[in-house]
C-alpha cells in the first residue's frame, strides 16, 4: 500500500473516531482508532520500502 492510501486511512480514521465522540458511539471511536493505527503502520512500512529502494538493495 503507498504513502497515500495510508493516509487515506488515517484521515478516515480520525473522522470515525470524532463522529463517534459526537455521537457517543464507543465502538465507532475504537474502529476508527484502529484504522488510524493501521494507517500509520502502512505509512511507515512504505516509507521503509522507499527508504530500501533508494539505497539500491
Amino acid at each position: 500500500m503507498g504513502k497515500a492510501k495510508a493516509k487515506a486511512k488515517q484521515v478516515k480514521g480520525k473522522l470515525k473516531e470524532t463522529v463517534g465522540g459526537a455521537m457517543d458511539d464507543k465502538d465507532m471511536q475504537v474502529e476508527g482508532r484502529g484504522e488510524q493505527m493501521t494507517g500509520k503502520a502502512q505509512e511507515t512500512a512504505a516509507k521503509a520500502a522507499e527508504q530500501l529502494k533508494k539505497s539500491g538493495r
